[in-house]
């Protein structure tokens, strides 16, 4: 990383978000001697990340609109933490060109792209006009401005069944309604709709062609402050499940270095159309050795781990240090990718009840270190899983030297990792990781709903497990103040202390 003139020094950065992401972005700015605030819900304050952060400012209650979504409540808790930058995260208003707009208003910079660049790239309907201008294949679609339910009928029934319904502000999975027949075309519209409105704060929404046999490929963009952008290669994404991604990783084993080079290409141009700065990533679809732009985060992205690991690069302080204009881009020549990674999401919820979300507190976590394993995680022992945000809790991500020992090496972390208090997905992902159609790199983003579509079968729990379920109870209840006091349950009939790893 080469040193500007450092004119924009951050001495303090506001976090305008929570989790392993606010975690994340706290261990970069120690790294870096940065102060940092925490702005928090009310809810948030028994959390790894409130405990971390060198200060904090309560945003408002629990509901996202008054806390996490408020753009007035943000930048005024930015403000009164004595930030000079907001790093918004992943998530929430990350992608908001209004909430970037006010902390550059309110004399603050804003960690990411410049609002202008998020409005041209960030919307999904200006982002696949940006990229038809660059001569890049686009799924079929309508993107128009008529948003009547009865015109996008009409509109789905030319493109032709299935489609997929967007809301143009979104990502994440929200929002996104596959659309079979005209008889369901009308309610799931009306659906997305909803979502994009709840979650995003906008209804627009567009169609595409769905393409029932495709895998997701994003390749991760860095713009700096001098106008460089630079391609950092593929992750593969395909393992979804309701559009929310799974298991993500670098690189693909589908690309061959031709479709590497023009994708990575296509994703650099759109990036510099959009005089993009900071982190960013353009997501395809690729089906029949075709390849379809499919949409741009401009934010940093959940999986930057794996890309971070097999490039030796780290995205977060790149982030902070190029909005400090004290960064450029990596040499083209110095990246070169090494080895293989895998990230898995863990998520709070039961693998045996179709990934019903879990939530209560948490009894006993713990992590196993070792050569090329990375643990990103919002929750300690003795926190507790709440219904009111997003049940990921923790990412975990493996190195090794070819995918197929990145692959075993994954499973045996996942094996040795312990969360006591919830369920959990990891009994699930290491059914998905030991499938064939994993192993062999085949899978599309239909191999959860073919291979997995109810989750996993109910399974009974061991004498161990029952035992330790008892001795768990026990341990907790006797202390009289559960968890040291983090977890608030103090009634013991809703510990329900064992539910599967």
């Amino acid at each position: 990383m080469s040193k500007g003139s450092g004119r924009r020094r951050i001495q303090t950065v506001a976090i305008a978000n929570r989790g392993e992401v606010a975690v994340r972005i706290m261990h970069a700015c120690r790294e870096l001697g940065i102060r940092t605030v925490l702005l928090h819900s009310e809810v948030d304050v028994a959390t790894r990340a409130y405990r971390m952060a060198d200060a904090r400012v309560c945003i408002g209650p629990a509901a996202l609109n008054e806390s996490y979504l408020s753009i007035e409540n943000v930048v005024n808790g930015a403000l009164a933490g004595g930030a000079d930058a907001v790093h918004p995260g992943f998530g929430f208003l990350s992608e908001n060109a209004d909430f970037a707009q006010a902390v550059v208003s309110a004399g603050m910079i804003f960690i990411g792209p410049k609002p202008e660049s998020i409005r041209a790239a960030g919307d999904k309907i200006s982002a696949k006009k940006l990229i038809e201008q660059a001569k890049a294949p686009t799924v079929p679609g309508y993107m128009g401005a008529d948003q009547r339910i009865e015109s996008l009928v009409e509109e789905a029934v030319r493109i032709g069944f299935p489609v997929i319904v967007k809301a143009a502000a979104g990502g994440g999975g929200r929002g996104m309604k596959v659309i079979r027949s005209r008889a369901e075309a009308a309610e799931q519209i009306a659906s997305a709709q909803r979502e994009g409105q709840a979650a995003f704060g906008s209804p627009v929404v567009f169609l595409e062609k769905y393409l029932d046999r495709a895998k997701h490929i994003e390749f991760q963009i860095f713009g700096d402050f001098t106008g460089q952008v630079v391609s950092l290669m593929e992750r593969e994404c395909s393992v979804q499940r309701r559009h929310q991604k799974i298991i993500e990783e670098a690189l693909s084993p589908s690309l061959t270095p031709e479709l590497r080079r023009a994708m990575g290409e296509t994703a650099k141009r759109l990036a510099e159309s959009a005089q993009y700065q900071s982190a960013g990533t353009v997501e395809f679809l690729l089906q029949d050795g075709a390849f379809y732009f499919l949409e741009m985060n401009t934010r940093l992205q959940v999986e930057h781990p794996v890309t971070e690991m097999v490039l030796g690069i780290d995205l977060v302080k790149a982030q902070i240090l190029n909005a400090a204009q004290e960064f450029m881009v990596w040499p083209e020549e110095s990246l070169r990718p090494h080895g293989h990674a895998i990230e898995c999401r863990i998520y709070a919820e039961n693998p045996y009840q179709a990934g019903m979300p879990s939530t209560g507190p948490l009894l006993g976590v713990s992590w196993p270190e070792g050569p090329g394993r990375r643990f990103e995680t919002g929750v300690e022992t003795g926190d507790a899983v709440t219904s009111y945000y997003d049940p990921m809790i923790a990412k975990v991500i493996v190195w090794d030297e070819t995918r197929l020992r990145a692959i075993k090496k994954m499973k045996a972390t996942l094996a040795e990792s312990v969360v006591l208090g919830v369920h959990t997905n990891i009994p699930f992902l290491r059914e998905m990781l030991s499938h064939p159609e994993f192993i062999d790199g085949a899978m599309t983003t239909q191999f959860v709903g073919q291979h997995f579509p109810e989750g996993l079968a109910p399974r009974e729990r061991t004498e161990l497990e029952k035992a330790f379920q008892m001795e768990a109870e026990k341990a907790l209840l006797s202390s009289g103040d559960p968890a040291q006091g983090r977890t608030g349950f103090s009634d013991p009939m809703r510990l329900d202390a064992w539910r599967n790893v």
